[in-house]
């Protein structure tokens, strides 16, 4: 699949070789020239006429999954610092595992993005996987590419590749691969992972059709160890000297790894039945469809047993496999005019296929199945106005099905105060089966097998107030009630002369989950000095025994940035302090690749960087000393439970634009 991709990339690149390379200034404000070759027709013989036009980076376009429009952005802000990472995104309230590609501690939680069906589940291995609304579409004047590179942890690296052009102004191809491979410091602990993303957009001349489509190919594979012996983390704390290299360390187990696939073609098209006339009172009739149809399976293989999961069926060549598949149809009309504003209705029809190959006998004679297999009818409808500085946008989906009961409605306002600040408010309303995972898993390990057909709904309510402003800030405040919450929990072992005293088990809340949350982002600026703020303030009100997050978490950069070399480079240079308070830290379950509440307490503590970034016409280049202050006094932090943060380590690399 990788030699494919660069196969590919390289015949694209070919094709467009003809048309040259064209940089900018240090701050994104890039001129770019492409070449517009016309033939004209002599009496003596043609010539060929050859057509500077002027574009500017603003005229590439990235077309987000929700339909919103915004411009290439290759300025180098403390914002864009933040979002050099592996995701690819601004990582703050995540606490990352020792090695790069694994999975994340999440710190606060979000349930913006909750729908009315249930998911897959291993949601630990979710983090870097790429859903249909992460997958963008492109329209540019000119090929452009992006690459990115960032160092590892030992023996690899991690690439992001990045290719798109018009081959005509109404049809746009794109491909990109992100791969990573990195041993990591611990004991079996490599992650090697890709992601192939293939996208095609097209927009008739007239304007009456238009399609996006995408596919998807990923793979994120991550050796498992289970984490420090409970003797290594002792003499992890206590800085045991021979414990200074990392591969010494004491892990529960080095012969496991865990695996999840994943494969997706999606299809977003329209058609104008009634195009609009005019601006102002013509109406428009819009038929559209959307097809999703995603393929996942996740593995988790072992070589030989170990004890602290309980018994097993099999002492060795452990291999538990679950496949999902799900085929999505949404069919509707929708109806806009300039004063009443855009209605949307649809009907949807999706089949789950959740499953393993066999069913299981357990020791009480209780009978586990092998799949979930249903079809589920939907309905649901969309409304948008605008009136001035007003917006109003409302959403709902209800399934029409005796088990898989779900809605899930969304309705926001927003008012605009002046040019640069805007208020809003957010009301959403969901219910939804628990995953899959928590209704029906198998393992060769004897206890993670279970099914649970009377799991109730988790209900959802929530509701978020913000202010965005240039000058004041971003303030956000969320409330969240959740009946039914579902999470996996620890249960005593029935078995008193086993070596595991407790084992994990999916599990409802019997009280009301009520969670508060409130962020804000504020920056200042002095003259060539800035000072760039996150805090998040949290309290779980009730439910803490199934819901844990740290009450305070920060994150503040000071730095400096100016033109240097007669504006030839754009400096930017500083630190940045990450901290959050004492809690009690879910630990994680490499079996299910999913975290579970436990009672052990866990340590607050702060991570520094300093860092050095550039800015040259369009590449980004950075320079980071991560977490320093661990080369004065060690390094006795922890990712979650058993697992130990990252230790001090140089990284570099850059994120680089080329317009052909």
């Amino acid at each position: 699949m990788r030699l494919l991709f660069l196969a590919v990339l390289l015949f694209i690149v070919a094709q467009t070789s003809a048309q040259r390379k064209l940089g900018g200034n240090a701050q994104g404000k890039t001129p770019v020239k492409g070449l517009d070759i016309n033939e004209k027709k002599d009496d003596d013989k043609n010539k060929k006429e050859i057509k500077d036009i002027d574009v500017s980076v603003s005229d590439y376009k990235q077309i987000l999954a929700n339909g919103d429009t915004i411009s290439l952005d290759t300025t180098l802000t403390i914002r864009k610092y933040y979002k050099y990472n592996y995701l690819r995104r601004d990582d703050f309230g995540l606490l990352p595992f020792q090695n790069i590609g694994r999975q994340f501690n999440a710190l606060t939680r979000d349930f913006s993005t909750v729908t009315q069906n249930p998911e897959f589940g291993a949601s630990a291995k979710h983090f870097n996987f790429m859903e249909a609304r992460d997958i963008s579409y492109y329209h540019v004047p000119t090929p452009l590419t992006e690459f990115y590179f960032k160092t590892v942890f030992q023996q690899g690296q991690n690439v992001d590749a990045f290719f798109t052009t018009n081959i005509k102004p109404e049809l746009n191809l794109s491909i990109a691969y992100k791969g990573l491979r990195s041993l990591g410091n611990y004991q079996n602990s490599l992650t090697s992972t890709g992601n192939l993303r293939m996208t095609l957009s097209y927009q008739s001349k007239d304007e009456r059709y238009f399609a996006r489509t995408h596919f998807v190919s990923q793979d994120l594979m991550n050796q498992e160890n289970g984490g420090m012996t409970a003797e290594a983390v002792q003499f992890y704390i206590d800085q045991l000297p021979e414990y200074d290299n990392r591969s010494s360390v004491a892990m529960q187990y080095e012969n496991a790894e865990s695996t999840l696939y994943g494969k997706r073609f999606y299809v977003d098209q329209a058609y104008k039945l009634k195009p609009s006339l005019d601006s102002t009172s013509s109406a428009e009739v819009t038929a559209f469809h959307k097809l999703n149809f995603s393929d996942k399976e996740y593995q988790f293989q072992q070589t030989e047993a170990t004890s602290i999961y309980g018994e097993a069926f099999e002492n060795s060549n452990l291999y538990d496999e679950v496949e999902y598949q799900y085929v999505r149809n949404q069919l509707g009309l929708s109806y806009q005019q300039k004063f009443l504003g855009k209605l949307s209705g649809f009907i949807e029809h999706t089949n789950y296929n959740y499953g393993f190959n066999s069913i299981v006998l357990q020791d009480n004679s209780n009978i586990i199945p092998n799949r979930i297999n249903e079809d589920v009818l939907a309905i649901g409808g969309d409304y948008f106005t605008q009136f001035g500085n007003f917006n109003f946008k409302t959403n709902a989906t209800l399934n029409l099905h005796d088990t898989f009961k779900g809605y899930d409605v969304n309705v926001s306002s927003s008012y605009q105060l002046d040019s640069t600040s805007t208020v809003s408010a957010r009301l959403k309303i969901n219910s939804a089966l628990p995953n899959f995972n928590f209704l029906l898993y198998q393992s060769d390990y004897k206890n993670y097998n279970w099914y649970n057909p009377n799991f109730d709904n988790q209900n959802l309510q929530q509701l978020q107030l913000q202010l965005a402003s240039e000058r004041l800030g971003t303030y956000k405040l969320s409330y969240q009630r959740i009946d039914n919450y579902t999470y996996f929990g620890l249960i005593d072992n029935p078995d008193a002369t086993a070596s595991a005293d407790t084992l994990v088990r999916p599990m409802q809340s019997e009280a009301q989950v009520q969670y508060l949350k409130f962020k804000v982002q504020k920056d200042f600026k002095v003259g060539k000095f800035g000072l760039a703020n996150d805090v998040i303030y949290q309290q779980v009100l009730s439910g803490e025994s199934a819901f844990r997050v740290p009450e305070l978490v920060t994150r503040q950069s000071l730095y400096y940035q100016d033109y240097w070399f007669k504006k030839a480079l754009f400096l930017q240079t500083g630190i940045t302090f990450n901290y959050f308070t004492d809690f009690q830290s879910n630990a994680y379950d490499p079996i299910l690749s999913e975290f579970f509440v436990n009672n052990q307490d866990f340590k607050s503590f702060y991570t520094a960087d300093i860092f050095f970034n550039a800015k040259v016409r369009t590449a980004r280049i950075y320079f980071k000393f991560e977490n320093f202050p661990t080369i004065f006094q060690g390094n006795t932090n922890f990712a979650a439970p058993n697992y130990a943060y990252r230790d001090f380590v140089i990284r570099f690399g850059l994120v680089w634009n080329l317009f052909l």
